[in-house]
């Protein structure tokens, strides 16, 4: 399955992805496998699977990729990230991809294992994405998706010099963009406004991160450098906290409002993160295809 032909294939609707992790524990293997249930019936398009950093969970990567692809009978798209690693570890990687039947792969940099006191760079490791894709291009025939950063990304510059980059990524080879997660639509609108400017011309999907607890989207948005807006602020602050899952189901209803404003402005997909979770990603889409809008 290559991602540029879905786009071609569904003739303007909307492409659905989620996006998953290897577990890491037997517990979190268990709840992935009942996240799995719902989100196999929500009928995505595509699945994707990520790619430790400095290829420090690949096994478990290319153990998820077979599962979902093999066993759970998803389509599925693999993350290779190039932080740290050797040349050879690429290609040997891109080759257990091509064996398990990837025709798609998703392009990044990835972010150094920093908290890892064992962990050494090796001297000949790619440094940027656009590198990556250019090597992946010269060995395989796979379709290669990148990824791009609506509020700039966090090493970035500047967003002009993050939009060059973004451009040298398309002209070394990817097909189709996934842009990081917003909480403000006009993040997304305004990027994509930019990069056509700069003469980005391949599909730019915007990325969905619904809220999921308080703890976990304040972490990932000081990791990711997402911008939490005063009406996400004022709408967690107005939820009784003696609740129970009062949050997810604000993150539930704040999500499937923004999706509803991308896709009534014609969007070309969406991608979930689903963070291994299946309930709330599940009834985002049930409602809105219930309400005629996937």
């Amino acid at each position: 399955m290559r991602v540029s032909g879905l786009f071609e294939k569904k003739a303007g609707k909307p492409v659905i992805s989620f996006e998953f992790s290897r577990p890491k524990t037997d517990k979190a293997a268990a709840n992935l496998d009942k996240a799995l249930v719902l989100l196999k019936a929500a009928e995505p398009d595509y699945v994707s699977v990520t790619f430790g950093a400095g290829g420090s969970t690949r096994e478990g990567s290319f153990q998820l990729v077979d599962k979902l692809k093999n066993e759970k009978g998803f389509e599925v798209v693999a993350y290779v990230a190039s932080v740290g690693l050797a040349p050879g570890d690429l290609v040997e990687s891109l080759d257990r991809f091509k064996a398990l039947g990837m025709e798609t792969i998703f392009a990044i940099r990835g972010d150094a294992p920093t908290w890892d006191e064992s962990y050494k760079p090796h001297p000949e490791a790619l440094s940027y994405a656009s590198e990556l894709v250019s090597f992946i291009k010269e060995r395989h025939d796979f379709c290669v998706g990148a990824a791009g950063y609506p509020e700039g990304h966090l090493e970035a510059e500047s967003k002009d010099k993050d939009l060059e980059y973004l451009k040298l990524k398309q002209d070394q080879g990817a097909e189709y963009i996934v842009a990081q997660y917003f909480y403000d639509n006009q993040y997304y609108f305004d990027f994509v406004d930019r990069a056509r400017a700069a003469g980005v011309t391949v599909p730019i999907v915007p990325g969905v991160m619904p809220i999921y607890t308080v703890k976990l989207m304040e972490n990932l948005a000081r990791l990711c450098g997402a911008t939490i807006t005063d009406p996400i602020r004022e709408g967690l602050a107005k939820l009784d906290p003696e609740e129970k899952g009062a949050v997810g189901r604000f993150g539930i209803e704040f999500a499937t409002e923004q999706c509803r404003g991308l896709l009534k402005q014609g969007v070309p997909g969406l991608h979930f993160y689903t963070m291994n979770r299946g309930k709330g990603v599940s009834t985002i889409v049930q409602t809105l295809r219930d309400e005629g809008l996937l």
